[in-house]
């Protein structure tokens, strides 16, 4: 090919004028080309304009966004969907910090993303010589991310996109950062020498078996167990190992906990579910299997009084150094969840490892108590709506439409969907995970939308979806089936809150009158207000039926919602405002 001359950047004296040519632009396309990239995400700008047309034109879609962290937060979702790299694509400096985030978050998370980003001219970023947008991004990057890697040569980029992309997949996932400076994206070079330089990644993610011995001694622990219990991770979702996993729950008989993005790998109404026994499985159990879940914050790093002290843990994970992280684990199993399982398989012998009758018993009776106190509670209807009875009516229109991915934030408006809206299908819902970061929401559901091609319902929190909300203008651009569900109730929290000395609104006061069915009607997608659960449910399936873009603001009571959700108690406890004297002036 021969690169347009808008592109040549660089001199061609060292190239014979008869040579056909590329430059740094045509070589990034044909390496993600070559290594089946087929989306990218991104928002443009110097010095990566030309080469997002380019991609475009080369058969490679493009996704752009309003704001690079929630295109960075889309490549981090479809990297967990698919199990293959997504990729961003930013600006230097600011816009390389605003998708850092994102790939920071992806890495907190576990899932496969490259982003690249434009940078400045070397050396004039070394000396500290003011370039435009001048940043030393590479180091910027590398205490966030997986791995981080500059291309300085025209002739290095093939090798480049390879590594970021195999480290990026490989061992456990994460976050990849690639820096290209805008005078190599501009460098020309021979065209034959060029697609010399390219090459296609051969078993990114190989296979990682476990040690016989070491599944020996897991299968010795667990055929002694009087209360064995599995807690399936978002890892495990990810694995898209589903049937292993089914097999090896259902022959053992033993009972598992899913987190939140591991819900339905298993159906949640199946019969060995402890979800809705959670807090009585974990007080109990003396032998657990963490099966792509790690003992973080989010499984009270494995403690009493949440946790039995006496309880052994067999851990199924690809890393090692994540091992002995929490709690000491008397089996450690290195490996994807995969193989381990089907080596499990293979060295345990019949009617070995078996849960108890009545340890089973036990919790599905615990569990039996709890769903009829929830049905007890979704049955009432107050006025102003409640979060539970809004929640109830997505949940009803969902379970018919068991395709449909479900994106959730906030913090009751996350806590409590968690609760309600349960999952048949693997991989269909994403949340906020790890680090409980607001503002994946319309990240998550573009990516999602666009990786399956299936509906998704965003249910947010009014809150939380003005970290990304201009992003309804992208899913009205791109005509996306994704529908949002706002839970607004007027504030961060709840929106009752006063400030007692000024007539300021209070720290987590938001526009209760906001009208954000409006918002999305100025980018010519449909919106919805609704007031009860009945107009919750009439909205939702006329706006699944549409397959468009379509927003329902559900009018919450103000005063829905506690303290930070479920997570109050990590609030430093301090003084009360209406304890505090103001000072004098």
């Amino acid at each position: 090919m021969t690169a347009p001359s808008a592109l040549e950047t660089a001199s061609t004296a060292d190239v014979p004028a008869e040579a056909e040519l590329t430059d740094g632009y045509h070589l990034v396309v044909d390496a993600l080309k070559l290594n089946d990239v087929d989306t990218i995400y991104g928002v443009v700008g110097i010095p990566i304009t030309d080469l997002a047309r380019l991609a475009q034109a080369q058969g490679i879609r493009y996704i752009g966004f309003r704001h690079e962290s929630n295109a960075g937060h889309a490549a981090a979702a479809a990297g967990y969907l698919t199990k293959r790299p997504g990729v961003a694509l930013t600006v230097s400096a600011p816009g390389f910090l605003n998708g850092l985030v994102a790939l920071a978050n992806a890495t907190t998370n576990c899932f496969p993303m490259v982003q690249i980003s434009g940078s400045s001219e070397r050396h004039l970023v070394d000396l500290k010589q003011g370039d435009y947008e001048e940043m030393d991004q590479l180091a910027a990057a590398q205490p966030f991310v997986k791995a981080a890697y500059r291309v300085s040569r025209v002739e290095d980029i093939g090798r480049g996109i390879a590594r970021a992309l195999r480290t990026a997949i490989s061992g456990r996932p994460g976050g990849v950062y690639l820096d290209i400076p805008a005078a190599v994206l501009g460098s020309i070079m021979d065209a034959e020498e060029g697609a010399k330089t390219l090459s296609r990644l051969v078993d990114p993610a190989p296979r990682q078996l476990p040690a016989p011995e070491a599944v020996d001694r897991a299968i010795e622990i667990l055929a002694g167990a009087r209360r064995p219990l599995v807690v399936l991770g978002k890892g495990a979702a990810y694995a898209q190992a589903d049937e292993r996993i089914r097999e090896f729950i259902e022959s053992t008989g033993i009972p598992y906990v899913p987190m939140s993005m591991a819900k339905g790998l298993l159906p949640d109404n199946h019969p060995q579910s402890a979800a809705t026994a959670r807090s009585l499985a974990l007080r109990k159990a003396d032998v657990v299997v963490l099966l792509g879940a790690r003992l973080n914050w989010l499984l009270n790093h494995g403690e009493a009084p949440q946790w039995n002290p006496d309880a052994k843990f067999i851990q199924v994970d690809i890393e090692p150094k994540e091992l002995d992280s929490n709690q000491p684990i008397a089996a450690p199993l290195v490996g994807d969840i995969e193989s381990v399982l089907e080596v499990l398989a293979e060295r345990t012998k019949p009617g070995q490892i078996t849960a108890p009758t009545a340890w089973r018993e036990e919790l599905a009776a615990r569990s039996a108590q709890n769903v009829a106190k929830m049905a007890e509670r979704l049955k009432a209807d107050p006025h102003p709506m409640q979060f539970m009875g809004a929640l109830k009516a997505v949940r009803d229109v969902v379970h018919e439409r068991p395709e449909t991915y479900i994106v959730n934030e906030g913090a009751n408006a996350l806590d409590i969907a968690r609760n309600v809206i349960d999952m048949q299908v693997p991989r269909h819902r994403l949340d906020s995970g790890t680090w409980g970061v607001m503002g994946i929401g319309m990240g998550y559901a573009i990516a999602a939308a666009v990786e399956t091609g299936a509906p998704v319902v965003a249910v947010e929190g009014d809150s939380a979806f003005g970290f990304s909300g201009m992003e309804l203008e992208t899913i009205c651009r791109y005509k996306l089936p994704v529908v949002t569900v706002i839970m607004n109730n007027g504030g961060v929290y709840r929106g009752d809150d006063i400030n007692p000395l000024e007539t300021d609104p209070s720290p987590t006061t938001l526009m209760l009158q906001a009208r954000h069915d409006l918002m999305i009607e100025a980018f010519g997608g449909k919106g919805y207000r609704a007031t009860t659960p009945a107009e919750v449910t009439a909205a939702l399936t006329e706006a699944l039926a549409s397959g468009g873009p379509a927003l329902i603001d559900c009018a919450i009571d103000p005063s829905a919602g506690t303290e930070s959700g479920h997570i109050a108690h990590l609030n430093p406890k301090g003084i009360t405002v209406g304890n505090i004297t103001p000072a004098k002036k």
